[in-house]
């Protein structure tokens, strides 16, 4: 397989750097919304993904990475916040010790995620990679690499099929 060069900071315009650095503060949207729901922050990075998706390579890749990572963060914030409220609204459920163990996991994924995110968006800031654990090869070869021209389809406007 071969693979686009890498942009080096210094070939990189300060909007693409912003550009870059703005897909890892999406984990703030719901805070910024004021709401508490979990999926916010995950429809603020795919409408970010999409939006930047015909940017430089160099933004799609930090804005794929933070929206790849924002779906299990998501997740298992979704699955504790429907665990809670079954417990403490509808009385289904009892706190048990599993309960408490995932309340614990949750905390710390979302610490994880936050630490790699604000490490994500400096090193974005100054024009550098970054690649997270698990998300940041998968990106790579996502956005980098080179794609045959006939696998490409180029538009083309054709009459309506009768």
């Amino acid at each position: 397989m071969e693979y686009y060069d890498l942009e080096q900071p210094n070939e990189l315009s300060k909007k693409e750097k912003e550009d870059a650095m703005g897909a890892y503060l999406m984990m703030f949207a719901a805070i910024g919304a004021g709401l508490p729901l979990p999926i916010i922050n995950l429809i603020a990075s795919v409408v970010y993904f999409f939006v930047q998706k015909r940017n430089t390579r160099f933004v799609r890749f930090h804005s794929l990475q933070s929206l790849w990572s924002q779906v299990p963060t998501t997740l298992v914030n979704a699955g504790a916040m429907y665990w809670t409220l079954q417990i403490f609204l509808f009385d289904n459920l009892e706190t048990t010790d599993s309960y408490f163990g995932y309340l614990i996991m949750m905390v710390v994924l979302n610490l994880a995620y936050f630490a790699f995110s604000i490490v994500g968006a400096v090193k974005a800031r100054n024009g550098k990679m970054y690649y997270f654990l698990f998300f940041g090869k998968l990106c790579y070869h996502q956005v980098y690499q080179i794609r045959d021209e006939a696998d490409q389809t180029s538009d083309v406007n054709l009459p309506p099929k009768l």
